[in-house]
């Protein structure tokens, strides 16, 4: 039986929750953002959380990732 290395994950930023309520948008909208997200093989919320990431760090924002530290680099993404 093959034993799979853990992956270690820097204890520079902690993993928090993070809550978002009033979120609504049009039918087409959501539509399109569900569509978005599945092609992507993504969740709904990882996908918007992935975007805003992007928009952060396209605007000159630092941290270290979204999920864990260094994901969006390590996903070839800004």
């Amino acid at each position: 039986m093959a034993t799979v290395a853990a992956k270690q994950r820097p204890n520079t930023d902690p993993i928090v929750n993070l809550m978002l309520n009033g979120g609504r948008v049009t039918a087409g909208y959501r539509a399109a953002l569900f569509d978005a997200a599945n092609r992507a093989g993504m969740s709904v919320n990882e996908f918007v959380l992935t975007a805003a990431a992007e928009k952060l760090k396209a605007s000159g924002r630092q941290f270290s990732g979204v999920f864990r530290s260094g994901d969006l680099n390590a996903c070839g993404r800004a």
